[in-house]
C-alpha cells in the first residue's frame, strides 16, 4: 500500500463523514505498517501527553465555561457592560463584543457563545436601530472573538502541541486580541449612524449592575493576577476557576442546581473535552510519522524556490491557514497542522510566540470565512437564516479582521510586546 493510496483512502473516509479521530488513527496505523514501524511507539507519546501537568487545564476551564454559559451570568454581565458603555455611539455593539470575547475565552467554543448570547444580543441591537444585516454579521463574527485571551483552550492546546510556554502565550494574545475588538468596535461605531438610539449613563444602574455581577467580574482579574503575579500555576488557576464558578453559580446566585443541572453540564463539557483528547491522541501517531519522515523539511525544499523570505512565507501561511480554519475546527487544526509548520517557521527565523498568535488569529477568522466557516452554519441554524444571507452579512466583518490580521502578521512587536 503506497502513501498515495493511504492519502486517497483518508480523503474518502473524511468525505463520507467518518469522524476525524478515526481517519487520523487509521492513516497513522497504515503509515506505520507501510514503513515497518511498530505502532506501539505511539503509546509513549500518549503517556507523555497524559503526564503533562497542563493537560488538566483543558477539562477544568471547559467545565468552568459551560457553567457560566448555562447560568444567568450572561444576563448579569450584559446588564453591567450595557450600563457602563451603552451611552457611546455603537455602545451596545461594543458591549456585545466585550461580552462575547469574555465567554469565548472561557468556553473555547464559538458555538456556545452564539447560542448562549445570540438570542440576548440580537433583539437589543435591533431595538437600538441597527440593521438586520449588521446584527447577523455582528453575532456571527463575535462568536469566535476572544480565542486569543486567557484562559482560551486553543492557546493551551497550542502550547501543549508546540511545546511553547503557555504563560507566555497568554501574555502574547492580549494585545492582538484587543486589536481585533478595537477594529470591530470602530466599524460598529461608524455603522451606528445618527438614527441609532443610545442609552443613558445612570450611576444608580451602574452600581446596581456592578453589585449584581460582582463575583463574576472578579474572576478574570483573579485568574490573571494569580498567574502573572506568580501566586499560582496555570493548572492551579484552572482548578480555582472551576471550583469558584461552581460555588457562586450554585450557592451564591443559585442559578444552577448541584443535583439537577450540574451533572448534565459535566456530561456536555466532558464530551467536548473527550473529543479533543481522542483527536489529539490519534493525531500523535500521524504527526510523529510525518516528522520522522522529514515531511516538513521536504515541504521547505519544495517551496524554497517560491518562498524566498519570511514575509512571503507569512503571506502563504495566512492564505493556507484561512482555508484550514474554514474547513476544520480549531482544535483539530492545531493538532494536525502545527507540527508541520513549526519546522518551516524555524527555517525562516519566525519567533515561535509570534507564529502561535498568527496561527490562532487565522483560525479565529476562519470560523467566519465562506463557504464553510463553522460560525456561519451555527448562526444559520440558530436564527433560521439561509447560509448565503450569512455570507453577505459577515463579509464586512471579515474584511476588518483581515486588516487586523495583516497588522498582527507583519508587526511582530504586537505579539511580543509582553514576551520576555
Amino acid at each position: 500500500m503506497s502513501l498515495i493510496t493511504i492519502s486517497i483512502a483518508a480523503l474518502i473516509l473524511a468525505l463520507i463523514g467518518v469522524p476525524l479521530f478515526i481517519v487520523l488513527g487509521c492513516v497513522a496505523l497504515a503509515a506505520f505498517f507501510h514503513n515497518g514501524i511498530d505502532p506501539s511507539a505511539v503509546s509513549v507519546e500518549i503517556y507523555r501527553l497524559a503526564s503533562a501537568p497542563t493537560i488538566l487545564t483543558i477539562p477544568l476551564f471547559t467545565f468552568a465555561g459551560y457553567l457560566l454559559a448555562e447560568s444567568n451570568a450572561p444576563k448579569r454581565l450584559f446588564r453591567f457592560t450595557n450600563a457602563m458603555l451603552s451611552w457611546m455611539p455603537g455602545g451596545v455593539a461594543i458591549v456585545g463584543l466585550c461580552l462575547c470575547a469574555f465567554f469565548t475565552a472561557f468556553t473555547g467554543a464559538s458555538g456556545v457563545t452564539i447560542v448562549a448570547l445570540g438570542g440576548l444580543i440580537y433583539p437589543i441591537l435591533m431595538g437600538r436601530g441597527h440593521s438586520d444585516k449588521f446584527t447577523m454579521g455582528f453575532i456571527t463574527t463575535s462568536g469566535s472573538l476572544g480565542l486569543l485571551f486567557p484562559p482560551s483552550l486553543p492557546i493551551i492546546l497550542y502550547g501543549i502541541v508546540a511545546g511553547v510556554d503557555i504563560d507566555q502565550l497568554f501574555k502574547a494574545g492580549i494585545v492582538p486580541g484587543v486589536l481585533l475588538i478595537v477594529g470591530l468596535a470602530i466599524y460598529s461605531i461608524l455603522k451606528s449612524g445618527k438614527n441609532n438610539e443610545r442609552g443613558k449613563f445612570e450611576l444608580s444602574e451602574a452600581i446596581a449592575s456592578f453589585k449584581g455581577a460582582f463575583f463574576e467580574l472578579l474572576l478574570p482579574i483573579a485568574v490573571l493576577v494569580g498567574i502573572y503575579g506568580g501566586f499560582v500555576t496555570v493548572t492551579e488557576a484552572a482548578a480555582f476557576t472551576a471550583f469558584y464558578i461552581l460555588i457562586i453559580e450554585c450557592f451564591v446566585y443559585k442559578d444552577l442546581s448541584l443535583t439537577k443541572d450540574v451533572p448534565g453540564i459535566i456530561k456536555d463539557s466532558m464530551t467536548m473535552v473527550g473529543a479533543i483528547l481522542i483527536i489529539l491522541c490519534c493525531a500523535l501517531g500521524l504527526t510523529n510519522f510525518l516528522v520522522d519522515e522529514e515531511v516538513p523539511n521536504q515541504l521547505f525544499t519544495a517551496f524554497s524556490g517560491v518562498l524566498t523570505n519570511k514575509y512571503a512565507f507569512l503571506l502563504f501561511l495566512n492564505v493556507f491557514l484561512l482555508i484550514v480554519g474554514s474547513l476544520m475546527d480549531i482544535f483539530s487544526a492545531i493538532i494536525v497542522v502545527v507540527p508541520l509548520i513549526l519546522p518551516l517557521a524555524q527555517q525562516f527565523d519566525i519567533h515561535p510566540i509570534h507564529l502561535a498568535i498568527v496561527f490562532l488569529t487565522n483560525l479565529e477568522i476562519g470560523y467566519i470565512t465562506p463557504p464553510v466557516g463553522i460560525n456561519l452554519f451555527i448562526s444559520s441554524i440558530r436564527f433560521k437564516r439561509p447560509i448565503t444571507e450569512l455570507y453577505r452579512s459577515a463579509l464586512p466583518f471579515l474584511f476588518i479582521l483581515l486588516i487586523c490580521l495583516a497588522i498582527i502578521t507583519y508587526v511582530p512587536a504586537i505579539s511580543l510586546l509582553w514576551v520576555q
